[in-house]
């Protein structure tokens, strides 16, 4: 890429999940607008730690293709980067193998020949060992001091790399850079800062563009375009039906951040306490104010996950007036009873296992946070069962079935009928996971924990 002094750069985020989806029409509206590299997230933890656990992909493939077959002939025709962040969900390097053979395939069909780098962050629980071992490792508020036992536990670590290792990868020569976890904004802040641009505004956009149009009046319409400059940056979408406004920009520092004024990255901490927001024009706002404070250490977080059991699930509904006016009781009567059968039948006692009712259209999200008031007109009531081999978890949820199936209130002098959901009762969900890391370690260089490798692309004619 060009190391000529620019005035600034223009990053494209057209969407803020790989295979999400977005208008082909903003693409050709984001070249056509000058940008300068495209990046887009391909992974989050937001829906839980099944993804790295199990190192298996949130989205389907042909939607994943759908989105990087336009990317990548946009980035090509305009001679520009493009870079995917925590491919395959969960940034593991199957998800990183995942995604490149997804652009070998869409490059081979398109006859393209762009550069492909891939950025692993895996962790080996040995080499975390040896870290921890020497005090590199620090648990973060509030989780406990990191034993190795933990390490040992995972499934699969990553490392949650910040904008070094794809700087790095672009420098080498790499025209779409795949990377494993990384921070979201580490994505669209590594161009601006490669290219000179201060560290606060760069740092700042990225946050803003994160989620592509979620900063927009109509984030279902397409992505957005920043463009960092030595004092700011300016933002708007993509869509010409969609609008940024101050309110809208400045509201997603509340996004998924503890502190809406400050963001810790790997090299330091975004400071966006002084930032002003102003409307450009109808569509486009400008940011001024940021600040970025460098870190004295230099970080890199870890996301790991385990098994914590095995998981079968029924569902059933229930539209009995007499059962809703007391639906609470009757779940509570559901719950003992389940307990109590289980220990006739097959002999566990409660810390054998475990087993969760939730009464969907009642209280099921909140819970006791936002109790129920008044009789549902019906309620779903789902049972997962978690035991430590899948065989156990579904004979407890066989000997619940007709329970679920049957269960009277204590006045009520008939069995009721139910209605399970699906047929067989029963749906065996497989391992269940849990994330177990909370914590950082101290980096020897951004980039030591991270390994890069390049493959050429070979074009079909």
């Amino acid at each position: 890429m060009d190391k000529e002094p620019v005035d600034f750069v223009t990053v494209m985020a057209p969407t803020g999940m790989l295979g999400a989806g977005f208008p082909e029409a903003t693409i050709e509206r984001g070249l056509r607008l000058g940008a300068d590299v495209i990046s887009v997230d391909g992974g989050s933890t937001d829906s839980g730690p099944y993804y790295l656990g199990a190192s298996q992909p949130k989205t389907t493939r042909a939607a994943v293709a759908r989105d990087l077959r336009m990317l990548l002939k946009a980035a090509a025709r305009a001679d520009i980067p493009l870079i995917v962040g925590s491919c395959g969900t969960s940034g593991t390097d199957n998800g990183v193998d995942w995604v490149a053979g997804i652009v070998a395939d869409v490059q081979a069909e398109e006859g393209l020949d762009l550069r492909v780098a891939r950025i692993y962050s895996e962790q080996e629980s040995a080499d975390l060992k040896e870290r921890l071992d020497a005090g590199q490792i620090h648990a973060l508020p509030p989780a406990e001091e990191l034993s190795p036992e933990t390490l040992e536990s995972c499934t699969h670590i990553v490392g949650v790399m910040g904008h070094e290792p794809i700087v790095a990868a672009i420098e080498a020569g790499a025209q779409v850079v795949l990377a494993g976890r990384a921070t979201d904004t580490a994505i669209a802040a590594a161009v601006p800062l490669m290219k000179g641009m201060p560290a606060g505004p760069s740092w700042h956009a990225a946050k803003i563009i994160e989620c592509g149009g979620q900063c927009t009046t109509d984030p279902r319409a397409g992505g957005v375009l920043a463009t960092i400059d030595a004092n700011g940056f300016s933002i708007e979408p993509l869509a010409t039906t969609a609008a940024c406004t101050p309110n809208l920009v400045a509201a997603h520092m509340l996004y998924e951040t503890a502190n809406p004024f400050r963001m810790r990255e790997p090299d330091g901490t975004l400071d966006v306490s002084d930032a002003t927001y102003t409307a450009v024009d109808e569509a486009t706002v400008r940011v001024e104010g940021s600040r970025f404070h460098v870190a004295d250490q230099h970080t890199i977080k870890l996301e790991g996950a385990r098994i914590t059991g095995y998981e079968t699930m029924s569902f059933t509904g229930i539209r009995d007036p007499h059962i809703l006016l007391a639906i609470d009781d009757w779940a509570a009567l559901l719950r003992t009873m389940i307990k109590q059968r289980v220990e006739q039948t097959i002999g566990l006692t409660d810390d054998q296992y475990a087993f969760d009712v939730r009464l969907y259209g009642y209280n099921a999200v909140l819970g006791d946070l936002d109790p129920a008031e008044g009789a549902p007109r019906e309620v779903g009531v789902m049972l997962l069962v978690n035991a430590p081999d899948q065989a156990t978890a579904t004979a407890v949820a066989k000997i619940a079935n007709p329970l679920m199936l049957h269960l009277p209130t204590p006045d009520m002098n008939y069995l009721p009928s139910l209605a399970f959901a699906t047929s067989p009762a029963e749906t065996e969900r497989g391992p269940a996971y849990e994330f177990v890391l909370h914590h950082v370690v101290d980096s020897r260089t951004p980039t030591d924990m991270f390994r890069i490798e390049f493959e050429e692309a070979t074009r079909r004619d």
